[in-house]
């Protein structure tokens, strides 16, 4: 996978995947399991994006909003989203991973029950999650981070909102952590997120993943093709 930028400063695959990804997603061969991410409102838009761009461009992976409910809901960034469908109508064989991302709703009251419920059948069923900043407190109130290693936005966040937590002892002060498909973020980590899905979705060979995370972390294109 090689990127150069066009003359609009965006970037594009020199070898034509791109131009294929794209052709994919119009003629509508996406995978059939999809990526689920939960929208409600303020959720942080751009915590996930990263993530979310490039398994539907190079992952070929269709992407699924479900919120709470089927009720419009309007992001952290002003985007109006409708969501595709409700949390409680998901089948666990369609989904291939669910992503949180942040939001104020967190350190708020929620359907709490119900998501614990959703989550605690994925992990049975071997479906990963993934959690970023605020979003890493509803996996901690479903008892998921008590026995796995796990970041969040710092230490003792996750137990100043959850007094169930009990896994103190396995928090890492990283950006972001994979352990057995419960993947969590520091709020400040979107692209540390996106990579760690990108590992557990089998999206990259290691050497674009490393070219992938240069250009978008450290805001490094490769060198030109000779």
């Amino acid at each position: 996978m090689r990127y150069c930028p066009n003359v609009g400063h965006e970037s594009k695959y020199v070898d034509g995947s791109f131009r294929r990804n794209v052709i994919a997603v119009a003629e509508g061969t996406l995978t059939s399991q999809a990526v689920h991410v939960l929208v409600f409102e303020g959720f942080a838009d751009w915590e996930p994006a990263y993530a979310l761009a490039e398994l539907r461009r190079s992952g070929k992976r269709s992407i699924v909003t479900v919120g709470f409910n089927l009720l419009p809901v309007r992001s952290m960034g002003g985007l109006r989203v409708v969501p595709d469908g409700a949390l409680t109508d998901i089948r666990l064989s369609e989904m291939e991973i669910l992503i949180l991302p942040g939001g104020d709703l967190w350190e708020t009251a929620y359907p709490e029950a119900g998501l614990n419920h959703v989550l605690k059948n994925l992990i049975a069923a071997d479906v990963p999650i993934a959690a970023i900043c605020a979003g890493t407190l509803a996996v901690a109130r479903a008892g998921l981070l008590n026995d796995r290693r796990h970041t969040s936005n710092m230490p003792g966040y996750i137990a100043e909102h959850a007094p169930q937590y009990s896994g103190v002892a396995l928090y890492e002060p990283a950006p972001a952590v994979n352990d057995r498909g419960v993947i969590t973020a520091s709020g400040l980590a979107p692209v540390e997120f996106a990579r760690e899905i990108f590992r557990q979705l089998g999206i990259f060979s290691a050497a674009d993943e490393e070219l992938w995370f240069d250009m978008f972390k450290h805001g490094r294109l490769p060198e030109p093709a000779h």
